[in-house]
């Protein structure tokens, strides 16, 4: 158990533990809290500036910068200065686009994890070593304000994070020595921020257009009774106030060719006057500057004509974000900000024009997202009695799948209440029954899981595998109840169950279950790999198998025995318990059926435009 204790006075902290709000951005992170009800972001010592840099610098012997003092090595050392370390979180070295967005320091493949590392001195960083540095920057920049240890935090990640991303983010929190209560999507933290959905009686449908430095997301939450639930979210990770400054960089290069680059670090200075230029033709209509000996000059109307695609591009996003919402943009109430670069006139201009309302500007937008993370905080150190503590679901809730493997719905750390709905079908021709048996737990296979109930979805129409549209929605209350439903989408079939959740799990229970998911993480693996593999084969030995007798007159007698001998190594292999050996015979099939497949439906299409129908 922790204790909190004051620094300066050495005494015991029996009120609630403070719980800070880490906005962990791409170009720079901040840290709030809240004292007395109100909301304070941490500055620095003359008070102005909340922003740290989120750069970090590695010298020579090994020893880690963070902050302003490793923004300026990114002129001086930029093969040792790390910046958008959140674009490379949970990222293999394949997903990384490099091409596109050159880095001034190395980044490799490693054959023996999947994560990309970032190589110095012939060291690999991991992207979560190096956000933990950048943690803990924030760390002892709130504890020196504070006088206090800190060491329950929340942090932001953008809706779109997946849980590699997210898991990655708490793996960094914890490495720096901070304990994650819990993960909230930038757009929502936003929205606390400005107030939104902190009063139960009222709704409000809202657009978060989040325009960071690396990132660029738009989000669509529907609010109601202080429930946020993110309807879409749409966005690029690789668009933000960086790529204004290249755009700037770039405009310069081809007005004055003989300022080409010569090396990282002169690029890394005209980028840095590209910042300048974009702060400051917010507030004016000129910015000129001298460099090496040249006027380098961008007036505004240039400016707006530069960035236009890009703000294109994010438009487009907008409407991606409300088509896949299924509302028009009528049905939006309120726009707001967030990132540093919304601050620019035209695209405040462009986002109102295109809404036809007002955009809400009342806030900074470079702080609502920490401080919405600190008033979420807040609430779950139980010191804002006046709000519902939106509790999250302790362990993951999913159902049983072909071959006794978990499909975990609802996910564990999932705010409740919540709503998750997923799609199934059959795996047998003809099935009139679905039996749907629910689990808990953070393993693979349901049998190291615990089970919470079961029941069968009865009357489904006689369809052939793979037809019917079974729908399955998990619904989870803020009591801990969990209701399960499925629906035959096609005749309307529906059944349902009610369960309670925790099903009388205790903390030390959850604790261990945790605990065994890690140690067994491997074995675990490799029990799903050789689960899925199996699966796959037994269903493309029955494809196969449907085939032959389907298409028979058509086949000649080599081909049927051909066909033949490849499904029954399948089974071989199936029976052997091999996932390689399943996966070789799976090819050999595919590689061998493929041209025999189309030739059938070539002949089938013939038959059928003549009125002739084959198959048995």
């Amino acid at each position: 158990m922790k204790i909190p204790i004051n620094i300066q006075s050495g005494e015991l902290n029996t009120e609630n533990p403070m719980v800070v709000g880490i906005d962990l951005g791409t170009t720079h992170s901040l840290v709030a809290y809240v004292k007395n009800g109100e909301v304070k972001v941490v500055r620095d010592d003359n008070s102005r500036n909340a922003l740290v840099p989120s750069i970090v610098f590695i010298d020579e012997n090994g020893d880690t910068f963070v902050g302003n003092y490793a923004k300026e090595k990114l002129i001086s050392a930029p093969e040792r200065t790390i910046y958008s370390a959140k674009r490379l979180m949970g990222k293999s070295y394949h997903d990384i686009n490099t091409d596109s967005h050159p880095l001034a320091y190395q980044i490799i493949d490693s054959d023996k994890e999947a994560m990309v590392k970032v190589w110095i001195d012939e060291r690999a960083y991991t992207p979560v070593e190096l956000s933990a540095s950048i943690l803990k920057e924030l760390k002892l920049k709130v504890e020196k304000q504070l006088g206090a240890v800190i060491s329950k935090v929340v942090i932001t990640v953008p809706a779109y994070f997946n849980d590699a991303q997210r898991q990655a983010t708490k793996d960094a929190g914890k490495l720096a020595g901070l304990d994650v209560l819990r993960i909230v999507n930038e757009p929502t933290a936003a929205a606390l921020a400005y107030g939104i959905g902190l009063d139960p009686e009222k709704s409000e449908r809202v657009v978060v257009y989040d325009l960071g430095g690396g990132t660029f997301d738009v989000s669509i939450l529907d609010i109601v009774d202080g429930v946020f639930d993110v309807l879409s979210t749409n966005g690029d990770t690789y668009l933000g106030g960086d790529d204004i400054d290249r755009l700037i960089v770039n405009y310069w290069l081809e007005q004055h060719p003989e300022l080409r680059r010569e090396s990282n670090g002169s690029f890394q200075e005209l980028r840095i006057i590209a910042e300048s230029a974009k702060k400051s033709l917010s507030q004016s209509t000129e910015f000129h500057t001298e460099y090496q000996g040249i006027t380098l000059n961008l007036s505004l109307s240039h400016f707006n004509a530069i960035i236009k695609p890009l703000v294109d591009t994010t438009i487009d996003c907008c409407k991606n974000a409300l088509k896949d919402a299924k509302l028009d943009k009528s049905e939006i109430d309120r726009i707001i900000f967030v990132g540093g670069s919304t601050r620019i006139p035209y695209i405040q201009e462009r986002l109102s024009e295109y809404f036809e309302k007002s955009v809400d500007t009342s806030m900074n937008p470079d702080e609502v997202v920490a401080m919405g993370a600190a008033i979420q905080a807040d609430i779950l150190a139980g010191n804002n009695k006046d709000f519902l503590l939106l509790d999250v679901t302790p362990l993951s809730l999913g159902i049983e799948t072909v071959g006794g493997l978990m499909d975990a719905v609802i996910s564990r750390n999932s705010k409740v209440p919540c709503k998750v709905g997923r799609n199934y079908t059959t795996s047998v021709d003809g099935q009139k029954n679905l039996r749907i048996s629910v689990f808990q737990g953070e393993r693979d296979m349901v049998a190291d899981n615990r089970k919470l109930g079961e029941f069968t979805l009865t009357n489904i129409p006689p369809m052939p595998a793979g037809i019917p549209k079974i729908e399955i929605v998990f619904q989870l209350d803020v009591d801990g109840i969990l209701k399960v439903s499925a629906t035959e989408l096609r005749s309307g079939v529906k059944q349902e169950i009610k369960i309670k959740s925790t099903y009388g799990i205790s903390e030390e229970e959850m604790a261990l279950m945790l605990k065994d998911s890690i140690e067994n993480a491997e074995v675990d693996m490799k029990a799903r790999a050789l689960n899925e593999a199996i699966n796959e084969g037994k269903y493309v030995v029955q494809s196969s198998l449907k085939f032959i007798k389907q298409n028979e007159s058509f086949l000649s007698i080599e081909q049927i025995e051909k066909l033949g001998n490849l499904t029954d190594s399948i089974e071989k292999a199936i029976s052997q318990q091999s996932k390689d050996a399943i996966q070789k015979a799976i090819n050999e099939l595919n590689d061998y059926s493929a041209p025999i497949a189309q030739e059938a439906l070539d002949m089938n299409i013939q038959n059928a435009i003549l009125g002739t129908h084959v198959g048995k």
